[in-house]
């Protein structure tokens, strides 16, 4: 994605099943749960660049002994930082007791870390600061180990202030920044009802029940109590993704799941989907269970999972990102008026290199046809060098563009500040012939339009191609989220600016003001929450006149060489990627009415002049 926007969280859950001894005995080292955490983490690193934390509960600790540890870190390598200093610990162990890997009893009571239930989290901050004290997991402590919660996820919440009211709490400054703050509160108010109930042993099942449906948003949770119990729980719709493998050595849980099969080296059919509205429990004696504890709706889940965020090493994934780029051939050889001669295909950033493929191999599949045709009209008028040229014909490939990660600029200052992010991207010289290839680029997705503008589009410019067409393997992003993804700034949406400068141009101002007394009055009502207004913004424009306006957005100022933008449609986006459908940035059709009321209070925000988010 060539403009940065923030990413998802990621979810680690391990539950070892045996004893210390027995991974000493069978992998070498008692460590293996803590050793496993750390790949399952980092192989979701893509997924965390503001911090992480993790946390681990001890199984029969003797009373007054500690039994759930936390820590976070927000050091440029966070995973790195907190596995360090847990590698430091032991260490410092073997100083005085060598051999004390040997013990794994020993190794137990004196590494606060090395327990039974394991919770890892890498947090993409949507909300809050930045700093460690907002890194997952959270946790309650209290003098009764039942009841002790630790908590953390991959989600956002559009309900916060009713979530405190409804636990009568007053938020201080810090939990009104935190949407983890107010589930803790819900669900640990439930968790000691049900320890009340049944001291010593709550019902999970029984607390989840009754705090995850008070939650508007998309969510991943995972928790631990302090007497040993561990859950994972999945929001109604499936919006945030959720997967999970169970042997008899370990019940393990993950926002991916390629993360898993590599961790565990365990097959695709092995790894199972958490489905909408499910937990995974487990109980202090190892046993587990999938309950249905939320009832399920619609399936929504995230697309973007499929288009960006997740990593493209499952399988699945792979295949339907190959399909996007795919679906995409035919327009694009409509743009380029079929003239493969000429055109030259490449890729910016490195995550779209993947529908780059599935691009290109539309094309090679429309170029084999040609030849087959040609070859066949030719009957028997041809000779080698004849047929040689005609076999040997591909699709101009190059490596366009070459990121250099090390640039950052220290200028403040808007007009020089432009001039130096140009240079983020270097460009591979020779590739285009001047003024006669076009040049064809596809990008994951295009939010804002900034980097393509202020540095991209200047960037290939220096190539001096005939036209540049920029291709989104996504369409258009025209609504904020407020299920994960922090995209929730009407004006930040260039789809949004195109949109509003087509309305003045056309003389039609007046919907803006309509739409606006519109939200005014459902917001007097109480009725912002009904439906989503904004949608009304965009029905008197096609797709392609929008695309139309965003490349004129995006072309800088005396830039001569034309620039055209093809984006995927809603049709392909769900025939690609039919598990996701999840598509409420590019439609407006939230799957739950936090999302209306979001998008609605972002509009009037965008009209104020506020830049803060919509919920």
């Amino acid at each position: 994605m060539s403009d940065e926007i923030k990413h998802e969280c990621g979810l680690a859950f391990i539950r070892l099943r045996k004893s210390f001894s027995y991974y000493q005995k069978q992998y070498g080292s008692a460590l293996y749960g803590l050793n496993k955490l750390y790949l399952l983490m980092e192989k979701q690193h893509n997924r965390g660049q503001d911090g992480a934390g993790i946390a681990a509960v001890k199984l029969n600790v003797e009373p007054g002994y500690p039994f759930l540890s936390r820590t976070r870190s927000n050091a440029n390598q966070p995973i790195a930082d907190i596995f360090h200093k847990i590698g430091q610990e032991i260490q410092e162990l073997e100083r005085y007791q060598p051999d004390i890997k040997q013990h794994p009893g020993l190794m137990k009571g004196h590494l606060p870390f090395l327990g039974e239930v394991m919770l890892g989290h890498l947090r993409y901050g949507t909300q809050g600061k930045n700093n460690v004290e907002f890194c997952h997991p959270f946790i309650k402590r209290n003098t009764h180990p039942s009841r002790n919660l630790a908590l953390a996820g991959n989600f956002n919440l559009v309900n916060t202030e009713e979530l405190f009211s409804l636990v009568n709490i007053d938020p201080g400054e810090f939990q009104r920044q935190s949407d983890l703050a107010a589930m803790m509160e819900v669900v640990h108010h439930f968790l000691v009802k049900e320890d009340e109930v049944s001291p010593n042993s709550p019902a999970i099942c029984s607390l989840l029940k009754k705090a995850t449906p008070l939650f508007d948003g998309g969510f991943t949770v995972g928790g631990m109590t302090g007497n040993g119990s561990g859950f994972v729980i999945r929001d109604a719709h499936g919006i945030r993704p959720a997967y999970y493998y169970i042997n008899d050595e370990v019940i393990v849980a993950a926002s991916e799941r390629a993360a898993i099969r590599t961790t565990f080296n365990v097959g695709e059919n092995e790894v199972l989907e958490l489905m909408p509205g499910q937990a995974l429990i487990v109980n202090p004696d190892g046993n587990y269970s999938i309950e249905q504890v939320l009832e399920p709706k619609e399936r929504r889940a995230c697309s973007f999972e499929r288009i960006y965020f997740s990593r493209g090493s499952d399988e699945k994934i792979y295949r339907e990102r190959i399909t996007l780029g795919h679906k995409l051939s035919k327009r694009v050889l409509e743009h380029i008026n079929y003239d493969l001669k000429n055109t030259i295909f490449s890729y910016i950033p490195n995550t779209a290199e993947v529908a780059f493929y599935g691009l290109v191999k539309g094309m090679e599949e429309y170029l084999n046809q040609i030849k087959v045709q040609r070859i066949m009209s030719w009957g028997n008028d041809f000779d080698e060098d004849k047929l040689s040229e005609m076999v040997n014909r591909k699709i101009r490939q190059e490596k366009i563009a070459i990121k250099d990660v090390k640039l950052r600029t220290f200028i403040t200052e808007d007009s020089s500040r432009n001039e130096m992010v140009q240079h983020v991207y270097d460009v591979t010289y020779g590739t285009v012939r001047n003024h006669e290839d076009t040049l064809v680029v596809i990008d994951d997705s295009i939010v804002r339009g900034t980097t393509l503008k202020e540095s991209i589009v200047r960037m290939l410019g220096r190539l001096k191609p005939k036209k540049i067409i920029i291709v989104s393997s996504a369409p258009q992003i025209r609504y904020p989220d407020c299920y994960g993804i922090d995209m929730s700034k009407m004006g930040d949406f260039v789809a949004f600016k195109a949109a509003i400068e087509l309305l003045k141009e056309r003389g039609q101002e007046s919907l803006i003001d309509d739409i606006k007394n519109t939200i005014k009055e459902m917001a007097r009502n109480n009725q912002l929450h009904t439906e989503n207004v904004v949608r009304r913004l965009y029905k008197s424009f096609t797709t392609e006149e929008i695309s139309d306006k965003i490349a004129q957005l995006i072309t800088p100022a005396g830039f001569t060489i034309p620039v055209q933008v093809i984006y995927q449609n809603i049709e392909d986006l769900h025939a690609s990627c039919p598990t996701n459908t999840g598509d409420w940035y590019f439609t407006g059709n939230y799957p739950t009415p936090g999302g209306n009321k979001v998008c609605n209070k972002a509009f009037l925000n965008y009209l104020d002049g506020k830049n803060v988010r919509g919920y």
